[in-house]
């Protein structure tokens, strides 16, 4: 939704306000009096294969290109593929990559606080749509994305996105249906590959930012509003694992574990392994597994304090033992992590030998911070029982 001030009037964004509207009302109201009318002359592989592959378009177009390549910097993509990503968020309709990722940082920035464009303490539906209607007069300055605005092809995309969006977005969707169907063709385009994909990739992404922060588990952190939700994942393309995405921002992939539904994770490794992708950042396992025992350690703290009976005193001293191993073993994992990371980096003067040294002692450090994992988590279940 395009953002010029000159559309503002008493803080009503008419021009966002207008097109979200307008249309949610003409999938709605207009395509099922369509479709009872002229359905049947529709050849349905046609359409429903506009709806679908515009769908993924514009929708990896913000996950992979918007949101993971350029708001966070997750990985580097060769210019035919970041091209490709410009022009899927342009057919999202929500504003220029330049300005979408400008957002996006301040969200991260300020979460749950009165600078986050999003923020979710408003109420569900400010997050939702309310901030994009509703906007203040004066735009927030871009200084947060100065490095997108030495980027020739972002900033080519941020002058045309409006009209690549409805020149791609309905006028593809449109031209198809019309060689397929003829005139009735080309309006069931427009109306199911342009305005309905278009309501269902809103919203969809909306939901990140309002169902996501409102409802759903927190495996690593409480101390924002985010959370993960499996079924928003379904449909963002593996956005929905939003707790963690908020604890490890700068990682290509939002669902980490093998078994979590994350396309956009999976799209990014392929272009990897094509050499149309490189440069990958993921957070060490070792620091999401210590998120999440600092996270459950939280929880069994606030069930002690509210326990209504004594807890067994030999499980407690077992469970704080642990949790004195695991500290120090984490302290040791990052001290060699640094040195090892500097010595790779050749900031540091080293010989062969002594880089090799390095190596090994991460390497033990590692296996002497999961044996110490192993154990807190044995004392917890222990101490996890005794709390019922």
């Amino acid at each position: 939704m395009s953002k010029g001030k000159k559309y503002v009037r008493n803080n009503v964004h008419w021009g966002n306000l207008i097109s979200l509207m307008g249309t949610l009302a003409i999938t709605l109201l207009v395509l099922p009096i369509f479709i009872w009318q002229y359905g049947a002359q529709l050849n349905w592989w046609v359409h429903g294969s506009l709806f679908v592959g515009f769908y993924i378009f514009s929708g990896m177009g913000i996950t992979f290109g918007y949101h993971r390549l350029l708001a966070h910097l997750s990985f580097k993509v060769r210019w035919p593929v970041k091209m490709a990503a410009l022009l899927g968020g342009a057919t999202a309709m929500q504003d220029s990559a330049l300005n979408w990722c400008s957002d996006h940082r301040r969200h991260h920035k300020h979460v749950d606080h009165e600078e986050d464009p999003y923020n979710i303490k408003k109420g569900f539906w400010h997050a939702h749509i309310g901030w994009i209607m509703f906007k203040p007069k004066v735009d927030p300055p871009h200084n947060n994305v100065k490095d997108l605005a030495a980027d020739p092809m972002v900033v080519w995309q941020d002058r045309w996105w409006l009209h690549l969006g409805i020149i791609i977005g309905f006028g593809v969707p449109t031209l198809v249906g019309f060689l397929a169907d003829g005139p009735i063709g080309a309006l069931g385009g427009f109306l199911i590959g342009g305005c309905a994909r278009l309501v269902a990739m809103h919203h969809g992404t909306f939901f990140i930012n309002s169902l996501c922060h409102y409802i759903g588990k927190q495996p690593y952190s409480s101390s924002h509003t985010a959370k993960d939700s499996w079924i928003t994942a379904i449909f963002t393309f593996g956005e929905g694992y939003h707790n963690f995405h908020h604890e490890f921002q700068h990682d290509y992939r939002n669902g980490v574990k093998p078994w979590q539904f994350d396309p956009t994770k999976w799209a990014a490794w392929t272009l990897d392994k094509l050499g149309l992708a490189r440069d990958l950042r993921r957070v060490p396992d070792e620091k999401i597994m210590l998120a999440e025992i600092s996270q459950k350690n939280e929880m069994l703290t606030e069930q002690l304090s509210s326990a209504p009976e004594p807890i067994c005193e030999k499980a407690q001293a077992l469970f704080s033992e642990a949790g004195k191993k695991l500290h120090s073993a984490s302290e040791a994992w990052e001290c060699a992590k640094s040195e090892y990371a500097k010595a790779a980096q050749k900031k540091l003067e080293l010989t062969k030998e002594q880089l090799a040294e390095l190596r090994i002692k991460l390497e033990t450090a590692v296996v002497e911070l999961r044996e110490a994992m192993k154990q807190w988590h044995a004392a917890h279940r222990q101490l996890a029982v005794q709390l019922g």
